[in-house]
């Protein structure tokens, strides 16, 4: 008789625990206030897996990845560029280090529907295997795998 795949999240939080010691990066969240204007302030740590974060207890869906820093004086050839500048200075206002990665954008996944055999964010059960998605143009991976590779690449 086969043995079942090991469920997500026992496979997360195998990964959380190999990750104990390894370095983190910011969580940000965008937020207006009339006195504080637009920022985006952190409100957490996690590890980034590729298109996985992972804090102590959730899994999150990566989206924008962005390194705080001043913009400067600078003239910009593309609007885009001066857009990812305003972004990065919205970091650096809300409390992020100079330099300092804040993700941002991020969403929760659903690791209890990905473990009834469903999906949520990149994750999904595929022919019974918890997989992800690492990239949009990607097909799927074993997530066993994928957390894997990710770890060892992070422990260095």
């Amino acid at each position: 008789m086969e043995t079942p795949a090991p469920l997500a999240s026992q496979l997360l939080a195998e990964a959380r625990a190999a990750l104990h010691g390894a370095p983190t990066e910011g969580l940000g969240e965008e937020r207006e206030s009339r006195w504080r204007g637009h920022r985006i302030v952190k409100i957490g740590r996690v590890w980034h897996l590729g298109v996985l974060l992972l804090t102590d207890t959730h899994a999150l869906a990566t989206a924008e990845v962005l390194r705080a820093a001043d913009p400067g004086r600078r003239g910009y050839t593309a609007e885009s560029a001066r857009e990812r500048a305003a972004r990065r200075a919205l970091a650096l206002r809300g409390g992020f280090d100079e330099g300092e990665v804040a993700h941002v954008g991020w969403t929760v996944i659903d690791v209890d529907a990905v473990d009834a055999g469903g999906a949520s964010g990149p994750l999904a059960v595929v022919d019974g295997v918890p997989s992800v998605r690492w990239s949009t143009a990607g097909g799927w991976m074993p997530l066993e795998t994928y957390l894997r590779e990710r770890v060892e690449l992070l422990r260095g």
